[in-house]
Order: C-alpha cells, then sequence, then structure tokens
C-alpha cells in the first residue's frame, strides 16, 4: 500500500484532481491482453471472481422472462407468422429497437438477435428461450448440457448442412465420403482443404468419417465459388434445393449430410427451473405451437348422408379407411320438413381429413353416398396433454 501510495503521489495531476498515470507501452500496442483482478483483505488467500459472481447475480435477480428471436432474413419473418398465427403477435412499435414485447404474455420480453447470437446468451443466461435452425444450435451450442430442445420440428427453415465437392477433375468418380476418406491425395503436407462457417460441425463430421489430413478455412457466404477459384478442394454448406450447388458444378455425395435442420424452439435448462414464471409461459407457448402445427396437415369435411339411423351410417364411414378422422366421425341427424311432417332421413359427418388424402377422401365420401361436401382449414387441434410437454418436464426431472 505505501508503494502504491508513493507511485500515486509521483504522478501530475491533471483537471479534476485525478493523478495521471504515466503510459506503459505494452497497454498501447495493437494487441489484446486479458487482465485477471484479484480482490484481497488482508491475508486472504482465494481470489474473488467479482465479475463473473455480478454476472450470474444480475441473470438471476432478472423478474422479466427474455425471448430470443432471429432479428433478419427469411427465418426472422417466418418466425414472426408462426407467432401470429398462433395468436402470438409480436408488437414491435420501433424496428430500430432490439427487444419488443407479446401482448398475450405477460412479463415477457422480445430481443432480436442474431441466432448465434441467442444460442450463446442462451448459454450465459441473458436470454431464457429462444427460435433458432437446429444447426445454429447444434453448432454454437456444442453439446452445452444447459440447452434443451422445446420444439424440434416447428415446419420452417428446412434445410441440411452437407458437405459437396466438385463434380470434375479428380473428384469427378468419388460419390461417398468413404471414397472421398480413401483418396492417396491427402496428405499431412497437402490436406483436402475445406470452406465452411461451421468449424465446430466441419471438423467434427470429417473426423469422424476418417478423413486426417484436412485443413479448414473460414467463410461465411459464397462458398460455392471457393473450388472453382482454387482455395479450396470441398465446401461444408447449408443446402436447400442444391440448386445452387448445381449451378456451381458441384455435388453433394452419398453419406456427406451432417445435419437435417429446421426451426426449432429451445430454452435454458437452469432458467426453466430458476426463472419464476417461464415454465408456465414455456407450456403456453408449446401448446399453441403443437395445436397450430397438427392443423396445418387437417382439413375439416362436412357431408351429408342419407341413412336409416347414425349407427348404420357411421358403419359405411368407418369402412372407409381415409374417413376415420381424428378419433372417428361426429355424426348428427338433418331433420327435413316433408309431407308426413319432420323426418330425419339424412345425417351429417364432420370428419378431420390429411390435406394430402382430401380428395381421395372426398371420392370415398361420394361413393358411400355422401353429398354437399364441404371442406374447411383448421387453425387449431388441441390434444389432451401436449406429448412435447410431457417430454420436456422428464428432461428437467419433474
Amino acid at each position: 500500500m505505501f508503494l502504491l501510495q508513493t507511485f500515486i503521489q509521483q504522478c501530475p495531476v491533471v483537471a479534476g484532481g485525478f493523478p495521471q498515470f504515466p503510459p506503459t507501452p505494452s497497454l498501447l500496442s495493437s494487441t489484446k491482453h486479458s487482465v485477471n483482478f484479484t480482490v484481497s483483505c488482508c491475508s486472504v488467500a482465494s481470489p474473488v471472481a467479482v465479475v463473473n459472481e455480478n454476472v450470474d447475480r444480475k441473470s438471476i435477480e432478472r423478474s422479466e422472462i427474455r425471448l430470443g428471436l432471429p432479428s433478419k432474413g427469411r427465418m426472422a419473418s417466418d418466425t414472426l407468422d408462426l407467432l401470429k398465427d398462433c395468436q402470438l403477435s409480436v408488437r414491435h412499435l420501433n424496428p430500430r429497437q432490439y427487444v419488443a414485447d407479446i401482448p398475450q404474455l405477460a412479463n415477457l420480453e422480445v430481443w432480436f438477435q442474431r441466432p448465434k447470437d441467442i444460442v450463446r446468451k442462451l448459454v450465459s443466461g441473458d436470454l431464457d428461450l429462444g427460435i433458432v435452425g437446429l444447426d445454429t444450435v447444434s453448432e454454437y451450442g456444442q453439446g452445452n448440457e444447459d440447452l434443451i430442445l422445446v420444439h424440434d420440428a416447428l415446419a420452417y427453415g428446412d434445410c441440411r448442412l452437407s458437405l459437396a465437392i466438385p463434380k470434375y477433375g479428380i473428384f469427378e468418380n468419388i460419390n461417398s465420403v468413404k471414397e472421398l476418406a480413401q483418396m492417396s491425395e491427402w496428405t499431412a503436407e497437402k490436406p483436402l482443404r475445406v470452406a465452411t462457417g461451421f468449424t465446430y460441425l466441419g471438423p467434427k463430421f470429417l473426423k469422424e468419417n476418417g478423413l486426417q489430413h484436412v485443413a479448414f478455412s473460414t467463410a461465411d457466404g459464397a462458398l460455392e465459388a471457393a473450388p472453382a477459384m482454387g482455395i479450396a478442394d470441398a465446401i461444408v454448406d447449408l443446402v436447400s434445393s442444391g440448386t445452387t450447388l448445381k449451378e456451381n458444378n458441384l455435388k453433394e455425395i452419398e453419406g456427406g449430410v451432417l445435419l437435417e435442420s429446421q426451426a426449432v424452439m429451445i430454452a435454458s435448462k437452469k432458467s426453466l427451473i430458476q426463472r419464476k414464471g417461464l415454465l408456465d409461459i414455456t407450456h403456453e407457448i408449446l401448446e399453441r405451437f403443437e395445436a397450430h402445427l397438427r392443423a396445418l396437415d387437417q382439413f375439416t369435411v362436412v357431408a351429408n348422408m342419407r341413412g336409416n339411423s347414425a349407427e348404420e351410417v357411421a358403419e359405411r364411414i368407418l369402412s372407409q379407411p381415409s374417413l376415420s378422422g381424428l378419433q372417428g366421425p361426429t355424426i348428427s341427424p338433418v331433420f327435413r320438413k316433408g309431407d308426413g311432417g319432420v323426418t330425419p332421413d339424412y345425417y351429417a359427418i364432420v370428419i378431420c381429413v390429411p390435406k394430402k388424402m382430401l380428395y381421395k377422401s372426398v371420392q370415398q365420401l361420394r361413393a358411400i353416398g355422401g353429398s354437399g361436401v364441404l371442406v374447411s382449414p383448421l387453425t387449431y387441434i388441441f390434444d389432451e396433454e401436449t406429448p412435447r410437454w410431457r417430454e420436456l418436464l422428464l428432461k428437467l426431472g419433474l
């Protein structure tokens, strides 16, 4: 302490009464340094990690629940559309701000972030929930045990992370990862050069598939041009239709798909257990997603059918495999006024039909006497209990 006081007394005083410390050459250089501070009192031997403790305390003491959503691109717009379709529209009053809310969910903040930052901030505790692609979770989560998949198939953002090589030259007859690994060209002095933005999944996959001599270069965009430019032999990138690969004379090969990806909802396990109200909000979002996504593949079909009784009509309907509905048809009498009074000689049937089976189902209805067929889209199909909710509780040990 005496030496420190002497040092301060020797420093010139600038405006405001604060001493001006002499510059240290190493601190003025462009090299980044990591400085560790140890706070001690008297003879206490163990250091106190003040910064980490404060960050953890801030995360725990935060009362609001935070949902991270992609800030740009197709994934961002599709995510907002899904929430809107589930009656959870995001209220974003100022497009320049990164924070918004969902009026239907109290105490929830929506934070617009880059997908990779959503994953990182879930790990750090700065976010509680997030919606991103499975590829992003796998790359930047890197198997972190605190990340939990709440919903693994939100039905948009479909793509695959794939290895692609040129169609020409030494790769012309190479059609599988196994054949690529067996090529004699790759040595320690001349490794296979791979361009990718997936610096965790790419090396992991190739190592697991027997490619020992590989050099990776990091890139984020226009990877398809790398082999033609001579700066890479292969690429590992996201593929949707595969058209861009074909137009750049590249091909996917057997066993070369690292990951099938689509939009998913993830959460911090620690937050789900500790953050008040988070589990209830997660349950509601999950229920809405499940009910809406299940309804997307179904139509409601209503038709009239002549019959002597509801049971007789039911037998005819259930004889057709495409007309069983979710649990079975709903059948009710249709009352018509005739000469002899009101008679229920027709019955109305209501069933749910998969969209891909619609025309076949209508044909079957006609074949057994159905008429006046009405078809309507569905918004929600709620189950007795959401299967993914039960799975989540098991993961949490609840």
